[in-house]
């Protein structure tokens, strides 16, 4: 696994733009999509990062089973109401589309586990279109780690049976960013790929209740009954409408399903570690903060982008990041330094697309916490 320096193409801002990228600018000015550099792996590089994220993702279901089997979700700060949905969801086994683990990987060591996202994974549309394209035209007979477009539109045709109700909905925030809209609209164009043509986009802000129905209702007053939402759980039922969407949670087709709840926590890392001590692909981490370990990183269970975290290297803070999350409690995981990377730090998010293995998309930080000034750089490999 290498970085390597090269030059971008002329039209790269263009190029990018073109294949649907349109949230290019971060937060303090710099350029989200970087092509001044690429990882390059081996195939036997590759194979290791799919057979990690295959083990783990097993792995995590069992961790998810075992909380399930031992009602150990107060640890994870899940609600008590909250609870019997989510057994409910769990054995009916409603349909699941894609989660993104956040992987720590030098090319030397076993990849390592830093989070799954598993609710709500963004960075979908670079890792998918954006990067081949960019292959395709800077190194067009080498290969990439990525089927993730091919194994979405195939698990949406999949699916298109277990959808119910006039339209299938994406819902999702008006952000200033325009990620969550274009990361909504590419999964609906990989759905309309697959033959769903009754796709409607919707804010979270205008799913309402008709009374009188006992349903969620659109902006048209439709009933409805199936529903994409890139909008986390937690959020979620702690709207004002939570109480009634887990009283008519199985009354709507809601993906990705509520049990999502379980494997996009971080309180899952503990239990992972608990469950698999030692595992060559996990990190050690615990709830309990006074663990003898001297370099770790303190994370809340339901952070995003980097919010709230704090890294203790040797005994000291190394560096600490605000935010608003932290309410919900902690874990602490070794820190598992990566050298090599030009004083960049890259973490592989690794997709799961229908339970398989999809690829890869890497973002960089310039320091040690990847946020949401952290850049997207593509990848090869030989």
């Amino acid at each position: 696994m290498k970085r390597i320096i090269i030059a971008p193409r002329p039209n790269w801002r263009q190029a990018v733009q073109d294949v649907g990228l349109v949230y290019n600018k971060l937060p303090n000015g710099g350029d989200y999509w970087n092509e001044g550099a690429y990882y390059c792996f081996s195939a036997r590089e590759v194979d290791k990062l799919e057979a990690a994220t295959t083990t783990l993702h097993k792995l995590c279901l069992d961790a998810a089973q075992h909380v399930i089997d031992n009602n150990r979700f107060t640890e994870l700060g899940i609600p008590p109401a909250v609870i019997p949905v989510i057994k409910k969801a769990w054995e009916a086994e409603p349909p699941a589309i894609y989660g993104r683990f956040d992987l720590a990987y030098d090319g030397v060591n076993p990849p390592k586990l830093l989070e799954y996202n598993a609710d709500t994974p963004t960075a979908l549309l670079e890792a998918s279109v954006v990067q081949w394209y960019w292959l395709k035209e800077v190194f067009p007979k080498a290969d990439q780690f990525n089927s993730i477009h091919d194994k979405l539109v195939a698990k949406w045709r999949e699916l298109d049976e277990y959808l119910v109700g006039a339209k299938l909905h994406f819902a999702h925030i008006d952000d200033l960013t325009l990620e969550d809209t274009m990361t909504v609209t590419y999964l609906r164009d990989t759905a309309r790929e697959a033959g769903i043509e009754r796709t409607l986009p919707i804010l979270v802000k205008d799913i309402g209740w008709d009374e009188s129905r006992k349903s969620f209702v659109d902006l048209d007053n439709e009933v409805i009954r199936s529903i994409f939402k890139l909008y986390p759980w937690e959020w979620l039922v702690n709207e004002e409408f939570g109480p009634k969407l887990l009283q008519t949670y199985e009354e709507v087709q809601w993906v990705e399903p509520i049990w999502k709840m379980l494997l996009s926590n971080k309180g899952l890392l503990p239990i992972l570690w608990e469950l698999n001590p030692g595992h060559p692909n996990l990190l050690p981490t615990y709830f309990d903060g006074s663990r003898s370990m001297q370099s770790f990183i303190k994370k809340p269970k339901l952070s995003r982008e980097g919010a709230n975290v704090e890294i203790i290297v040797d005994g000291k803070v190394a560096t600490a990041t605000d935010g608003d999350y932290g309410e919900e409690g902690f874990v602490y995981q070794e820190y598992f330094p990566l050298h090599g990377f030009d004083d960049h730090t890259p973490v592989v998010g690794s997709w799961m697309i229908d339970q398989e293995p999809a690829g890869i998309g890497i973002r960089e930080a310039s320091g040690l916490v990847t946020d949401n000034v952290s850049s997207f750089v593509p990848h090869m490999f030989e």
